[in-house]
């Protein structure tokens, strides 16, 4: 189990000597630990479950080497944008293209937010506020990004993640939470239920790059507005999920777009504020080391519901609007709702 609350302490170092911490937030049944690496959640519990909620890992040379950006923040922009390149107020930027393959950028580049130290601002028994200023040029990008992350948990089972984002020059700017979630005790998510509510996806190539507009869901394996087992539609999936759905034509208010459930009796309904979710299977995940409780993460380990903006947003001129301008706050809010069925 997570200990009680308590200041920071060190969780390991990078190459360069720069200290890593964790802290640990908690609120009734809800528990957080929160490293100041890539605002990561590595541990996430919910009393009486008995297991870990996440996937995570137990030392900082094991983030560096094999996290597939497990808990991560990814910034500032996640997700992908094809061939590493955009045009923004006719200007054509080139970006790190650091994907596996050489051909697209992804989450920010190898040194973006998801994978660089955050200062710890506040700190309380039931939130963490943390900060982090991107540079101009880094991964490629225009001007300098600040983000503010706050992590809370609630007395209703709520692990709440917002992003507060200001920059000083154009730039494409979209974070999100990449927790990997497993609300069983099995070694993975197939036996989970899932609903999604979209009525439209984005069909992708083989670099998972939109082929074009959203397609409806109706009558593909993409359709989760009803519960879904996932161990059988993934079975009608060659690679799984690692999509886009689209939520929304923008941002709106806070509100329900996603539900989890495991034969545990346990629940996570996701709400968020985001145009988009992408919902990712892990289809390919073989991790090397033992995770949180000597677990061993295999494909399927863990199910993401990466909430944002929709990939190569800044390509896509009919796409929800990825750009951030000087002068004004981009806020990017979701919430983990945990609960129990009253069966369980």
């Amino acid at each position: 189990m997570i200990p009680q609350e308590q200041g920071p302490s060190l969780f390991g170092r990078l190459p360069d000597g720069r200290a890593i911490e964790a802290v640990r937030i908690g609120r009734g049944a809800l528990r957080a630990e929160i490293l100041t690496y890539g605002a990561v959640v590595r541990d996430l519990r919910f009393d009486g479950h008995g297991r870990p909620l996440v996937l995570g890992l137990d030392s900082m040379e094991d983030y560096l080497a094999h996290s597939r950006n497990f808990g991560a923040s990814p910034g500032r922009c996640a997700n992908r944008i094809a061939g590493g390149r955009f045009v923004l107020d006719g200007k054509a930027y080139e970006l790190e293209r650091n994907e596996p393959g050489g051909v697209n950028h992804i989450h920010g580049g190898s040194a973006g937010m998801g994978r660089s130290p955050w200062t710890i601002r506040a700190l309380t028994p039931d939130h963490v506020e943390l900060r982090i200023r991107d540079p101009a040029g880094n991964a490629g990008f225009p001007g300098t990004v600040e983000t503010t992350c706050t992590i809370r948990v609630s007395e209703a089972g709520v692990l709440a993640i917002r992003y507060e984002s200001r920059c000083d020059a154009p730039c494409p700017v979209n974070l999100c939470h990449h927790g990997y979630f497993n609300l069983g005790r099995g070694p993975d998510i197939r036996d989970h239920t899932v609903r999604i509510a979209a009525d439209a996806y984005l069909p992708v190539d083989d670099r998972k790059i939109p082929l074009g507009a959203p397609q409806a869901v109706a009558g593909t394996p993409f359709d989760l507005r009803a519960d879904t087992l996932l161990g059988e539609r993934l079975k009608e999936l060659d690679g799984g999920f690692d999509h886009n759905f689209c939520l929304s034509p923008a941002r709106t208010p806070l509100r329900p777009v996603a539900w989890v459930s495991a034969p545990t009796g346990l629940r996570m309904e996701v709400a968020t504020t985001e145009p988009g979710v992408q919902f990712f299977t892990a289809p390919m995940l073989r991790c090397p080391v033992p995770g949180l409780e000597g677990q061993m993460y295999g494909p399927a380990a863990g199910l993401c519901l990466e909430t944002q903006v929709w990939p190569d947003a800044v390509n896509r001129p009919g796409f929800p609007d990825a750009v951030l301008r000087p002068g004004e706050i981009r806020v990017q809010e979701t919430e983990y709702r945990f609960f129990r069925t009253p069966s369980a």
